[in-house]
């Protein structure tokens, strides 16, 4: 149908004509929504036009994603020209061909059942050796797109999800890459990078952290940042590089990696452009063809997904360690005390958790300090912590009360506010020390776990107590305190279970190893003895969160600090 003639039927006619053509239309917008599909064309992926009109293709058509007309479809987008494809689509059990032209921002495709080829799946009687070399390659492209979902999925940290992106584009789709991240502000964030040849990582690292930035060279990746499109640059033009090169030791890393032609494609989610993958050939390797274009296409926004994951997931994190820094505040040092805090957060859950400490002082003069854990890790228990310690905390100041007392008080709020939270808390109440350095300790316990006393000599004491309900719980059973008189020298250890489980060792193992540990470190100061515990007790990285508080009581002024 010429042009001059659509327009002359007008729309209405127009679309009864694509309705009853023999051959499939498919219409793709930008973000790969189907926008129109005739009939002949969702009967030949065995579907009606009204289950894919409006849908993206991936929702619609799912089985498709990892098949060759897929990667067509993909290259159609990027080629500039007509590009037609003849294959087998397993899904229909058919041979396709497929054409596909971008027109602004639609990707128009017609496709037919072929009649020129064997319409028996592969693996039946009538295939034909290309078939076979075409599903080898497909069974191939799609274990490597596998392999790049699995990996990318496997960490939630941004340079690391970067770094293995650079490394997965090097298996198979150039000679070296960088994977090249912009930050909130639009500048530049992190960068990684991969050579497949191990010789030449030095030169890719010398060049890559020697050149000058916005000398001309980076043009390509600018347009590939604003356009969302790949750009490839064949060949790469030296005097475009030169500028960059700033000394001679960069300038000779430069030509060793022998650099001829580049892809760059942008890295997108959720509409925005953060960052771009370049891919890079060295040598005889020619130019990326049509069919690499598209892989290297799907192996960006797969890549990108999961960084665009990393970096919300980051995001969430720096919020989360705001509200946690902003409560675990350094400790007050009254007279006749010396008070020592440490947080060492889990591994496992970068930065945050439930594990808290706080120590305060009371209208009265005394001493509050509070140790807790919330049932749970990461953000959730972040922000339940950050409740709970407030609510205590302002309740402790309230009034002078006694620790069972406050902890009871504690509870009727949670269960009055509705606040679901589970968790372990110790609250003791220390009066000031009298003339002769000793003072009375008070507390009670909320399931925490018993603390610790060490006297000058070395000798430790397990300050045990029957187990009581954790805070949140709805039981009216009251609340227990338990005393014990403090002398000059004595060091009280408070904790969470981070330390005494770590590398999976049992409460009673754990308190064990902990009594075992504090006689050597008896007669330090109080911040060298935090810092020793908790070297020799997790060495490297924490299995959980860790809180610690330690008290000593002396006679006159504070002890320095160690």
């Amino acid at each position: 149908m010429s042009r001059s003639t659509a327009i002359r039927l007008g729309p209405d006619a127009r679309a009864a004509v694509l309705e009853t053509l023999p051959d499939g239309v498919l219409v793709l917008d930008a973000d790969w929504t189907i926008d129109y599909v005739n009939p002949a064309g969702a009967a030949l992926f065995g579907r009606h036009a009204a289950e894919l009109t409006g849908r993206s293709l991936r929702d619609a058509l799912p089985e498709a994603s990892a098949t060759s007309l897929h990667t067509f479809l993909l290259h159609g987008r990027n080629a500039g020209v007509p590009v037609t494809w003849q294959g087998f689509y397993p899904p229909a059990g058919r041979w396709l061909t497929v054409t596909a032209v971008l027109v602004g921002d639609l990707l128009q495709v017609s496709l037919r059942e072929a009649t020129d080829r064997p319409s028996a799946p592969i693996g039946q009687a009538g295939h034909t050796e290309d078939a076979l070399v075409d599903d080898a390659a497909d069974r191939d492209r799609l274990h490597y797109l596998a392999e790049v979902s699995e990996t990318m999925i496997a960490t939630l940290d941004t340079g690391e999800s970067a770094a293995q992106l650079a490394a997965l584009a090097v298996r198979r789709l150039c000679d070296w890459a960088v994977v090249a991240l912009t930050g909130e502000d639009g500048g530049p964030d992190e960068q990684a990078s991969a050579h497949r040849d191990p010789a030449h990582r030095t030169d890719l690292a010398t060049y890559l952290r020697g050149r000058l930035p916005h000398t001309g060279d980076d043009v390509a990746l600018v347009g590939a940042l604003r356009s969302g499109q790949p750009v490839q640059i064949n060949p790469i033009r030296e005097h475009l590089v030169a500028p960059s090169l700033p000394t001679e030791e960069v300038r000779a890393a430069w030509r060793r990696l022998q650099s001829t032609s580049t892809l760059i494609v942008p890295l997108r989610a959720r509409g925005e452009t953060f960052g771009a993958l370049a891919m890079v050939n060295s040598g005889a390797r020619p130019p990326h063809t049509g069919a690499e274009i598209a892989t290297a296409v799907e192996v960006a926004r797969r890549g990108a997904l999961a960084l665009d994951n990393a970096r919300l997931y980051g995001r969430q994190l720096r919020v989360a360690e705001t509200l946690q820094h902003s409560l675990l505040t350094p400790p007050l040092q009254p007279d006749g005390l010396s008070i020592a805090v440490r947080y060492r957060p889990a591994a496992l859950h970068q930065q945050v958790g439930g594990d808290w400490y706080d120590a305060f002082r009371q209208p009265d003069g005394a001493t509050m300090l509070v140790i807790g854990d919330v049932v749970g890790h990461n953000v959730d228990a972040a922000a339940a912590m950050g409740q709970i310690r407030s609510i205590l905390r302002g309740i402790a100041y309230d009034r002078p009360e006694t620790p069972a007392q406050v902890l009871a008080r504690v509870d009727a709020v949670l269960s009055g506010l509705r606040i679901g939270s589970l968790a372990t808390a110790l609250v003791a109440r220390l009066e000031p020390p009298g003339d002769g350095g000793s003072c009375t300790l008070r507390w009670s316990s909320a399931g925490h776990l018993p603390p610790l006393r060490v006297r000058p000599d070395g000798s430790v004491h397990v300050l045990d107590t029957p187990p009581e309900r954790l805070l949140g719980t709805d039981f009216s059973r009251p609340r227990t305190d338990h005393e014990v008189v403090l002398r000059a020298g004595d060091t009280v250890v408070l904790y969470t279970d981070g330390l005494i489980e770590h590398a999976r060792t049992g409460i009673d193992e754990g308190i064990g190893r902990l009594t075992g540990l504090l006689p050597e470190l008896a007669d330090l100061p109080l911040e060298k003895l935090c810092d020793q515990l908790l070297d020799h007790i997790v060495a490297g990285r924490a299995d959980d969160d860790i809180a610690l508080l330690a008290l000593r009581c002396h006679a006159g002024d504070a002890e320095p600090a160690g």
